[in-house]
């Protein structure tokens, strides 16, 4: 279903373009305007596709295995950068950074989606919400290493852990209240 939809939005884009490009001053809206609600058809077949893949159990089982593990991962690796951020040289902060959090910030911000099915808005929102300030905090940090910015390393490190500890918290509460409402 998946490569019929890629097939038809390809068709149509071609088509449409090949349509447009018969004449500088004038579309055949009689043809064009067809070959668009193919395209439109097709990009809804891809959306319906992908809501259905992305609410399949295995999937939201696995994301949620991998959003758990990457959180825990980023909370445990600031703790111990945040003890030893007095020792780290200001210019190679932005180098443990990415040695550290790069993975983990890339594989929850992939598995992200799938909070909305299993813990619903509210709760992807409350982690999200939190998350995305710890993420704005490590980016800060990491653009300060880079300008030699010792103080402002040394502060962001901090607010950052603190954010990503909320974030963990509120995900942890939104796991429980799952399960919870789930042995009802």
């Amino acid at each position: 279903m998946k490569t019929i939809a890629y097939l038809i939005v390809m068709a149509a884009f071609l088509g449409g373009a090949f349509l447009t490009s018969l004449d500088q001053t004038h579309v055949d809206w009689m043809t064009f305007i067809p070959v668009i609600v193919a395209g439109v058809i097709g990009v809804v077949l891809l959306k319906r596709d992908e809501a259905a893949h992305a609410k399949s159990s295995d999937r939201l089982a696995n994301n949620r295995r991998v959003l758990e593990e990457s959180l825990d991962n980023i909370v445990r690796n600031l703790e111990a950068l945040d003890g030893r951020k007095d020792a780290v040289p200001t210019y190679d902060m932005r180098f443990e950074i990415d040695k550290l959090f790069r993975d983990d910030l890339f594989a929850f911000a992939d598995a992200r989606d799938s909070m909305k099915h299993i813990f619903g808005l509210q709760h992807y929102a409350d982690i999200m919400s939190s998350f995305a300030a710890g993420e704005r905090y490590i980016n800060r940090v990491w653009s300060a290493s880079t300008d030699g910015y010792v103080d402002e390393v040394l502060m962001y490190v901090g607010k950052s852990l603190s954010q990503f500890r909320h974030a963990k918290e509120e995900f942890d509460r939104a796991v429980s209240e799952t399960h919870a409402s789930a042995t009802a």
